[in-house]
């Protein structure tokens, strides 16, 4: 139970730091003057794709909760349950979607300081690493099943696949949205219009990341 609430204490603290930097605790009504005079005073301080990826990472983080909740009230209550040994594959894809999420960062620092051509290199390297990072998670099942830890043989094998599943499908879908920014960015767009994707793109990413750190030091510790 400590793990879940860990957990959630984590995304709790994530989505606050968030809010607080879109000015969503804001109260404009006690702010002077003409709207528009001060910050998030016009029509739509925040643009909607922003508030909609915000909405999606907080259920996103929700489904995953659920899932670290019934993984360690599963863990408890079963007889039968045999923890799994730590493959090393998953420490080399840690490593690698790391590198993919500093990949996203750099390429958000570049579209801010208007260098398209590092915005275009990070986010080539970012994608690239993904793809590497879920080629390594299929590897790493393969030789799981190898070993003979397949879903129908313990509980704690079949919560390892569907986590890491699910997580993988959420990197599936950041991929496609990777893929129409750099579609976007290839003829040379100036880099004010591409920045709102990147930024977007970088924000699922760095959430991936903490998310997947969160079940693999669970998977490790349980």
């Amino acid at each position: 139970m400590s793990v879940i609430l860990l957990f959630l204490a984590v995304l709790a603290t994530i989505a606050g730091w968030w809010l607080s930097k879109q000015r969503l605790t804001a109260k404009p009504w006690l702010e002077e003057g003409a709207i528009g005079d001060f910050p998030g005073g016009g029509a739509s301080a925040l643009p909607a794709a922003k508030i909609g990826l915000g909405v999606f990472l907080a259920v996103a983080g929700s489904l995953l909760a659920l899932f670290v909740s019934a993984y360690a009230m599963r863990m408890h209550m079963a007889q039968d349950w045999r923890p799994l040994p730590e493959p090393k594959l998953l420490w080399l894809n840690t490593g690698v979607l790391v590198v993919s999420s500093i990949a996203l960062h750099r390429a958000l620092l570049a579209a801010r300081r208007g260098r398209m051509d590092g915005v275009m290199a990070n986010l080539l390297a970012g994608g690239g690493s993904a793809v590497v990072f879920l080629a390594g998670q299929i590897l790493a099942w393969r030789q799981m099943a190898a070993s003979g830890y397949v879903p129908a043989s313990n509980p704690a094998d079949a919560f390892f696949y569907l986590i890491t599943a699910v997580h993988g499908l959420h990197l599936l879908g950041g991929l496609v949205a990777l893929a129409r920014a750099i579609a976007k960015a290839w003829p040379g767009v100036a880099t004010d219009q591409l920045r709102l994707s990147v930024e977007l793109c970088a924000m699922y990413w760095h959430f991936l990341l903490l998310v997947w750190l969160g079940l693999f030091g669970m998977l490790l510790l349980t």
